[in-house]
């Protein structure tokens, strides 16, 4: 009576091992799976065509078909700042043929939109942060304010007093302006606009008072004399503008507001996968050309592994959901 037992035991464990040893090489989540197949890769982009997120595709598509022997294809799929491409990310099967593109709006959506249907913490496998881009705090140079600490001052003399504008709300400039006035306890009032060039033209005409724009957008309009730089959005000066101080400078804690950017996928990925396609992006972000065409939208290419990119992610997630808490900011 004992003999089929332990007979139909041996053959179950056989069966499972099996089973299990398919699914580890053949699996849709498998390393070797994803080698196997030359079904296309799509990075996934939730924002239009020529935005930054968009170049950081197409530079390191090309170069990641070129390593895997498959295409890497960019798919551009906006609209609600972002959440649209990014839930077709998050509900994609973990195979590794669908990948997100994104910045660093991925996290301040969470607050400002709760009903968005995913968590960027819980939801997406963090690959590599890709590159970083620097803010400079600009105000026109026919203004009244001529250095970061008479900003400070004036505006704790004369609150509400001073405007500064953005590309709408919940953007990283204005949240990084939100985070200014937060820590220097400081009122400016809000001007949303649709899009950064609208602000941009208020700002250069007078309209608005300052404003956070990305330092490639700047740069032309500072060294024009058109725009008076008051301070870099990174811990340290950028050598583009080293005689313009960092916020930091203001010891007020962390005023970090650089913008990253980076490359997820769907929760589940195998960690294979990911270290494979880290390694690869390591090696890609080194290049010099790549250097070159990310400096043209005002970004510094910098690989992380996908540990310190997740960690990234949780305290993002924290901080700006915070500041927009306790800042009472609303999408538009």
């Amino acid at each position: 009576m004992l003999t089929p037992s332990i007979g139909g035991l041996a053959l179950s464990r056989r069966k499972a091992l099996i089973t299990l040893a398919a699914t580890a090489t053949t699996g849709p989540l498998g390393l070797s799976a994803f080698a196997n197949t030359q079904a296309p890769v799509r990075l996934v982009v939730p924002f239009t065509p020529g935005t930054g997120i968009d170049l950081i595709a197409r530079v390191i598509g090309p170069k990641l078909s070129e390593r895997f022997q498959r295409p890497f294809i960019v798919d551009n799929k906006p609209g609600a700042s972002g959440n649209i491409g990014t839930l077709e990310v998050v509900r994609s099967t973990p195979d590794g043929t669908t990948l997100l593109v994104t910045v660093n709006t991925l996290v301040m959506n969470t607050e400002l939109y709760p009903k968005m249907g995913y968590s960027p913490v819980r939801d997406l496998s963090a690959i590599s942060q890709t590159s970083a881009g620097q803010l400079v705090l600009v105000t026109g140079s026919q203004s009244r304010i001529t250095d970061l600490k008479e900003l400070i001052s004036y505006a704790q003399k004369n609150p509400g007093m001073l405007n500064y504008g953005s590309p709408g709300a919940g953007t990283p400039h204005h949240l990084a302006t939100e985070l200014l006035k937060s820590k220097a306890r400081i009122s400016l009032t809000h001007v949303s606009y649709r899009g950064t060039a609208p602000a941009l033209t208020d700002l250069l005409g007078g309209q608005i008072d300052l404003m956070f724009l990305p330092i490639h957008v700047a740069l032309q309009h500072i060294k024009a004399g058109k725009l008076r730089a008051l301070a870099i959005s990174s811990d340290t000066p950028s050598p583009l503008l080293p005689q313009v101080p960092s916020l930091r400078s203001l010891n007020l804690g962390d005023m970090n507001v650089d913008m990253w950017y980076g490359l997820l996928g769907p929760k589940g990925l195998s960690p294979e996968f990911v270290r494979s396609i880290n390694e690869a992006l390591k090696g890609i972000l080194a290049q010099p050309e790549v250097a070159k065409a990310f400096e043209s939208q005002g970004m510094t290419p910098q690989h992380s592994t996908p540990q310190a990119f997740q960690s990234l992610i949780e305290a993002d997630a924290r901080r700006w959901g915070n500041l927009i808490k306790t800042q009472g900011i609303t999408a538009e």
